[in-house]
């Protein structure tokens, strides 16, 4: 279901989005967060710190950061590669998948509620 919108309207569309995650009573995530949590979710497994990095173009320590947030809000959770100890898998969870399907419902009903 593709549709046209202009460039005002996909401006309107993101910031009611985001004036809906900033005031829901829950801690919002940043940009980068969300960039990342997006990714984790949308993006077929497995992910890893460094594979997140190269895909976002950002450092280890930024997705590392990003991770700790994540991780305390159990959106999701990391685990050691058991072939490669080197390597930190990043796991989904039940609470960030109910969260990113929360997500898509926001952007939804905020798409309904734009003037045409």
């Amino acid at each position: 279901m593709a549709f046209e919108m202009r460039p005002a309207q996909a401006l309107r569309l993101l910031h009611e989005f985001t004036h809906a995650l900033v005031t829901n009573g829950d801690s919002d995530l940043s940009a980068r967060q969300l960039a990342v949590l997006l990714t984790i979710y949308l993006e077929p497994p497995p992910h890893t710190v460094r594979g997140l990095a190269a895909m976002l173009m950002v450092t280890k320590p930024v997705i590392t950061r990003a991770l700790d947030s994540m991780g305390k809000r159990a959106l999701v959770s990391r685990k050691r590669d058991s072939a490669d100890r080197r390597n930190v898998i990043i796991q989904r969870t039940v609470k960030g998948a109910l969260y990113v399907e929360m997500l898509g419902d926001l952007v939804v009903t905020k798409a309904r509620e734009l003037p045409r």
